[in-house]
């Protein structure tokens, strides 16, 4: 994310607070600012959502991607990325 207009880490902080805030409320997603925590106009957040199909998590996440863009229209990358139990237990 890029804050252009951004002036102080104490404001960007404010809104990734609110941002965060409506994702898990909205979105049932756990969000954490995982890059650039230093920056005053850039930040990296990760949410994740957790699910037993992929079908509703998918259009969950495309609710969630909808729904930050039309927050930060141009100020926003998205890069997505699918991790299953076998993935971790190395099944």
């Amino acid at each position: 994310m890029h804050f252009p207009e951004g002036g102080s880490l104490k404001g960007k902080r404010k809104e990734l607070q609110s941002l965060k805030a409506q994702l898990h409320r909205r979105f049932g997603a756990t969000v954490a600012e995982t890059d650039h925590h230093d920056l005053w106009q850039r930040s990296t957040l990760t949410a994740a959502l957790v699910g037993k199909d992929l079908g509703p998590l998918k259009r969950a996440s495309d609710d969630l991607e909808r729904f930050v863009l039309s927050q930060f229209p141009e100020t926003v990358r998205f890069q997505r990325g699918v991790t299953t139990a076998k993935d971790v237990l190395g099944e």
